[in-house]
């Protein structure tokens, strides 16, 4: 099956503004973009606790503006009818389960059934603190939460006891328009989340990589996954590339940056290594958001996709 192109959706930096969300969500359908994202920050701290899992470790300064997700989904939803709606990725921890789910629910009813949940751990402590998150034992919570988002898409009556949060016997209503539930994908790198991968997820959030780094950690997924007894040619690989884009091939080097010839070379190679979905974030790179659209349709161009 062909690869699947979808873009990011303007949310931070320069690009958290409303009319360029909606010039952006509406221009991306009509150009035949399959998908359009979301990401989740809260805060950038003056003195990092964490390093930032990118670059040269450093967060980037757009970051420091950064758009409601949900907000920004429901609005893509209300401008478009066609393209998928997904997250990468919701930081699943900071919300307590109950809520998270009526949100996700509330995206899924009003846009036709076009959300894919993505979730994962997060990376930063300064913004769990913030959150009033504990960050030791962030794991074990991740396992809860995605178990009671599970059963309040599934039960009714919803009865859930977590580690931080009680549903007591309920219903809760309406169910999502995606039965059993929307497509659940979830982020992440070490071994352990690449096996939870396998383990429940209906698809991996990956990062742009080389694509031998990419398909060694795929082939922990498929493991996990046969070792549960799932089919792993049933999990998916949705793949984010948020390159900077560079006029002269000197010292840029793909994923992280590189000339239209040299991304798009690269994005031909991760869908000749088996990915299913990559998506484009090129908010750090574009000036505004028809360049954006421009630089989408020109990757998609010279990469076959």
């Amino acid at each position: 099956m062909p690869v699947r192109l979808g873009l990011a959706l303007p949310q931070y930096g320069r690009f958290a503004d409303g009319e360029a969300l909606v010039t952006v969500a509406r221009e991306a359908e009509a150009r035949g973009f399959a998908s359009l994202w979301v990401g989740d920050r809260l805060l950038t701290p003056l003195d990092p606790a964490d390093r930032y899992p990118g670059g040269d470790g450093t967060i980037p300064p757009a970051h420091r503006t950064f758009l409601d997700p949900f907000a920004v989904l429901s609005t893509a939803a209300a401008v478009t009818s066609r393209v998928r709606l997904g997250t990468s990725a919701l930081n699943a921890n900071w919300y307590p389960p109950a809520l998270l789910a009526r949100s996700l629910t509330t995206i899924d009813r009003l846009s036709g059934g076009r959300l894919d949940v993505g979730l994962g751990l997060g990376w930063s402590s300064d913004e769990y603190a913030a959150a009033g998150v504990p960050w030791r034992g962030r794991a074990a919570l991740f396992d809860a939460t995605l178990d009671a988002l599970e059963a309040v898409w599934r039960d009714d009556p919803v009865s859930v006891t977590g580690p931080r949060w009680d549903i007591a016997p309920s219903h809760i209503l309406p169910k999502p328009a995606q039965r059993p539930r929307p497509p659940v994908y979830l982020a992440g790198f070490s071994p352990a989340a690449l096996a939870r991968v396998g383990r429940r997820a209906d698809g991996w959030l990956a990062a742009s990589v080389p694509p031998p780094v990419l398909m060694g950690m795929w082939d922990t997924v498929r493991e996990s996954a046969e070792q549960s007894g799932r089919d792993p040619d049933g999990v998916r690989v949705v793949v984010r590339a948020n390159p900077i884009v560079v006029e002269s091939p000197a010292g840029a080097a793909p994923p992280r940056s590189g000339t239209l010839e040299q991304l798009a070379e690269h994005l031909g190679a991760l869908a000749g290594a088996g990915v299913h979905e990559i998506f484009l974030d090129l908010q750090h790179t574009a000036t505004d958001p028809l360049h954006l659209l421009d630089l989408a349709e020109s990757l998609r161009k010279s990469s076959g996709l």
